[in-house]
């Protein structure tokens, strides 16, 4: 992990246990990271604009801008009005997946085996953040805000036949993302259950989340 200048203030700094959901805002210009503390682990993300819960990350919108699959150190995250919304400041972990979408009891059984529907998920998690966290009461969300996120951290190859493939992880212990907002933003995340595919290599870990004020790392 890099070492935060003297410039930097930092404003949260909390750690989230393997598998639970997690809330924050994050205001226009502050810095947001996402710390896999014990490596491989998924980091399902949303980004909601907080002046307009309407308008949030758009994975569409994201690609088609870019021009590119993955998400990198540089990349523009756009809503789906078409506007930006955060950009990947810091990146030590190479790249991230937008495509694979967020694990759910359906998916699970359709991918796995009918008895993994009890199984916790990415979506439960959304779910639950938004009918209980205050921040979610504050701006009145519910399920209809969710949409495509990103997966911090997982590792999603495109094969040339165009499938998608839930592969062991890029990802290390203390690898970071860092991204600057460019909204004030509303931040949920799902620390990702699943323990059918690598993406938290059959064992999920805590990770550590961070927003700071400040010039760089």
């Amino acid at each position: 992990m890099s070492v935060l200048t003297q410039v930097d203030q930092t404003v949260l700094n909390e750690v989230c246990p393997a598998g639970e959901a997690w809330m924050c805002e994050v205001k226009k210009g502050q810095y947001f990271r996402i710390v896999d503390l014990e490596g491989n682990q998924a980091v399902d993300t949303l980004f909601i604009s907080a002046e307009n819960p309407e308008e949030r990350y758009s994975a569409t919108d994201t690609l088609a801008i870019n021009q590119q699959i993955y998400l990198e150190k540089g990349t523009v995250l756009y809503t789906n009005q078409g506007n930006a919304i955060a950009t990947i400041y810091e990146d030590n972990c190479g790249r991230h997946d937008t495509l694979g979408g967020a694990c759910s009891c359906e998916s699970n059984t359709v991918r796995y085996a009918h008895d993994k529907f009890p199984m916790h998920s990415c979506r439960n998690n959304f779910m639950i953040a938004l009918s209980q966290h205050e921040i979610a009461k504050k701006h009145a969300l519910n399920v209809r805000h969710l949409g495509p996120n990103i997966n911090f951290f997982m590792n999603v190859p495109v094969t040339r036949d165009g499938r998608l493939k839930f592969d062991d992880g890029i990802s290390a212990p203390g690898k970071y993302v860092e991204v600057k907002a460019e909204m004030d933003l509303i931040v949920l995340i799902s620390n990702c259950p699943q323990l059918n595919n690598p993406c938290n290599a059959y064992n999920p870990t805590k990770i550590q989340l961070i927003v700071r004020e400040g010039k760089g790392a």
